[in-house]
């Protein structure tokens, strides 16, 4: 496979679908893989791939459009955000290395500054300095607080403007490793229970390690949800947080009602769940057919 780069951008509109078909529409080039919107969110994450130059470039198209689409000033929804753009993480795929995701990374930060006078702030393996590798740190106090926080020397964006666009706010531009924004639904319309059970499963609270979680309120379906980020899904499998969801809703007589895979995730991330569930021994990826064709065809 080539040296390839997966952009999972993720831009603050959920709910309007021009808009998203607008913006969504600016992917030239790269190859789309995934749409995926949450009206409650108020949310879409787009997932493209291409070479370095063709996702970066795709990026920034992308960016554009949403900035020209997006004011901040009206924005809500229960998603932490802090920009119109809120996030464009890099991960290498097949030959591509971690540090031209990183270099990636910084040409498009460096350009959305330069072009769209856009605070930029980089993060995980991009990061220009340890306490910005965390993109819960970076983003907080979220747009509402962006001039608060840019006020402070040590929160001075690493591109851009110090002072936060008038309608675009700021974007975190990354390079990571595969991530599965992962969401589990429970049967109640108690917030407090989400916020809850979000605070035991991550790992900052001393939960599951690799776990980032959150509980939030769905308000089109009147039930609460904790939302996850699980950075390294490999390590931290997503059985293995579904079912200390599971147990510890239990305690509150509550129940999960379903859960939702936010855009891609890898096939062996699913195989590992199906292990568990189905209690398969000795069960091999290669037994998967469409694994076995693929071979074929690389």
């Amino acid at each position: 496979m080539a040296s390839l780069l997966e952009c999972a951008l993720n831009f603050s509109e959920g709910r309007r679908q021009d808009v998203i078909q607008a913006i969504v529409g600016a992917v030239q080039g790269a190859r789309l893989l995934d749409v995926s919107s949450d009206a409650d969110h108020n949310r879409t994450v787009v997932s493209f791939v291409g070479s370095p130059q063709e996702a970066a470039a795709a990026a920034l198209a992308v960016s554009a459009r949403a900035i020209e689409l997006i004011d901040m000033n009206v924005h809500r929804g229960a998603h932490p955000r802090m920009g119109a753009v809120d996030v464009i993480p890099f991960v290498p795929l097949g030959e591509a290395t971690m540090e031209q995701a990183v270099a990636t990374a910084r040409q498009v930060g460096q350009e959305l500054g330069a072009r769209l006078q856009l605070p930029v702030y980089l993060y995980e393996a991009a990061a220009s300095r340890p306490e910005r590798r965390n993109l819960a740190d970076v983003r907080h106090g979220e747009y509402e607080g962006l001039a608060q926080k840019m006020a402070d020397p040590a929160w001075k964006p690493d591109y851009g403007p110090a002072h936060p666009h008038p309608t675009a706010g700021a974007v975190a531009v990354g390079a990571r490793i595969f991530l599965v924004a992962y969401n589990v639904n429970l049967s109640t319309p108690d917030v407090s229970i989400a916020k809850t059970i979000a605070r035991t499963l991550r790992a900052k609270t001393g939960g599951l390690q690799n776990v980032k979680a959150l509980g939030v309120m769905l308000q089109e379906r009147d039930i609460a949800q904790v939302t996850m980020n699980v950075v390294d899904p490999f390590q931290t499998p997503l059985y293995r947080v579904l079912e200390l969801v599971r147990m510890e809703a239990a305690r509150y007589g509550v129940s999960v009602v379903g859960s939702e895979v936010i855009g891609l995730l890898p096939l062996t991330v699913l195989l590992e769940s199906a292990r568990y569930y189905l209690q398969l021994e000795g069960f091999r990826d290669d037994q998967v057919l469409e694994a076995r064709l693929w071979e074929k065809v690389k």
